[in-house]
């Protein structure tokens, strides 16, 4: 079981979204997160980056692309997925009033 520990970071209704996308997935790609969360590219780059920069999300480029650009994909880190599992306990300990 995760010990609740509410993360201001995490909180943020985007970013809490892109983790609760990532969390059951080993790896999304940008696209995906981009459409199923209906933001804008600006957006999620933003977000995802500072997600990353926290160590909560690790970002991979696919040079294997085959036009232009590479695909970006990301994932919860370990760290991430623990920090998600404790701002969810503390969301849920803050439900039930038991905080």
């Amino acid at each position: 079981m995760t010990d609740p520990q509410f993360n201001d970071l995490v909180h943020s209704p985007v970013r809490l979204r892109i983790c609760a996308l990532l969390r059951p997935a080993n790896e999304l790609e940008f696209a995906t997160m981009r459409d199923t969360l209906r933001i804008s590219d600006a957006h999620l780059s933003k977000n995802l980056k500072l997600l990353s920069d926290a160590g909560i999300v690790q970002l991979r480029k696919d040079p294997r692309t085959s036009n232009t650009r590479m695909r970006t994909w990301a994932a919860l880190t370990t760290e991430g997925t623990t920090v998600v599992d404790g701002h969810l306990a503390a969301l849920a300990q803050i439900a039930e009033g038991s905080f």
